[in-house]
């Protein structure tokens, strides 16, 4: 039986649906039922079903369309350089607060233009995450940040500030890149 990080067993539908998504490029949730059912011989649709939903209820899965993933990690069908990428610097604490939607977030942050030219930075910057007050490619990239950590958020001009830019700063189809930390979660 295949085992989560930190050799603990598998012991909830949704622990071994991230245990799945940990293993698999297609999370398609045909492909994620194939695994269970191979791997943990477990076939229930209606457990596998409300798990999903608790999972992106709780946030503790990321749904898009028939896709699943965790935060923090990208989708598998999403490999276009039309989607932000993320590089994670240092990892916050494990029992440290963890960006979630809904939540609100204060982040201390550095952007700059892929020629390195720096075009905004604050040392504090609070919003609330999943309410589109910031750019989708900060609305991807920040969910599943702990407290403490640091990512670097590659993000392409549809997920930024798009053909007309933000000028002065920002030229139009400007690639951003956001070295980003997380100082403090409030739900």
């Amino acid at each position: 039986m295949p085992k989560q990080a930190g050799g603990a067993k598998s012991k909830t539908t949704l622990d071994k649906i991230e245990v799945a998504i940990r293993a698999l490029k297609d999370r398609g949730g045909q492909a994620l039922a194939k695994y269970l059912k191979s791997e943990f011989d477990f076939a229930n649709t209606v457990a596998l079903k409300k798990a999903f939903k608790t999972g992106v209820d709780s946030g503790r899965l990321l749904q898009r369309a028939q896709s699943f993933t965790l935060p923090g990690l990208e989708f598998a069908d999403a490999t276009g350089d039309d989607t932000t990428k993320q590089e994670d610097l240092k990892l916050g604490k494990e029992d440290a607060s963890e960006a979630t939607v809904g939540a609100t977030v204060t982040m201390k942050y550095v952007g700059t233009l892929l020629s390195g030219e720096r075009f905004d930075a604050a040392s504090k910057f609070t919003f609330t995450l999943g309410a589109g007050e910031v750019i989708k490619g900060w609305e991807r990239g920040v969910p599943g940040l702990r407290v403490g950590g640091r990512r670097r958020l590659t993000v392409p001009p549809k997920e930024g500030y798009g053909k007309r830019g933000s000028p002065p700063e920002i030229p139009p189809d400007a690639t951003l890149v956001f070295d980003i930390t997380l100082l403090k979660v409030e739900e």
